[in-house]
C-alpha cells in the first residue's frame, strides 16, 4: 500500500490512465472486428468503409502508446491487404 503522497497520486494516476487505454484499446479491437466482419461478408464497399474509419483508429493508439508503432502499421496493412484481396 503506498504510504507517501507522492505513490499516493501515483496510484491515482496509474488507475485513471489504464481505465483510458482500456477505453482505446477496446475502441481499436471494436474497428477491427468491424473490418474482419465486412471483409468474412465479401462486401467490398462496407469493408473499404469500415477500413477507412479504423486507420486513424488504430494509428491514434499507436500515437498515444496503446500500440506499438510497427504494431499499428502492420494491422493496417494486413487489413488493407485482406480488403483489396475482395476486389480481384
Amino acid at each position: 500500500m503506498a504510504n507517501t503522497t507522492s505513490a499516493k497520486k501515483a496510484t491515482r494516476k496509474i488507475a485513471r490512465l489504464t481505465a483510458i487505454n482500456k477505453a482505446r484499446r477496446s475502441r481499436v479491437r471494436g474497428f477491427i472486428r468491424k473490418v474482419e466482419e465486412a471483409i468474412a461478408s465479401g462486401d467490398l464497399a462496407v469493408a473499404t468503409a469500415a477500413l477507412k474509419a479504423a486507420q486513424p483508429e488504430i494509428q491514434r493508439a499507436a500515437t498515444k502508446g496503446v500500440l506499438h508503432g510497427n504494431t499499428a502499421s502492420r494491422k493496417v496493412s494486413r487489413l488493407a491487404q485482406r480488403v483489396k484481396a475482395l476486389a480481384a
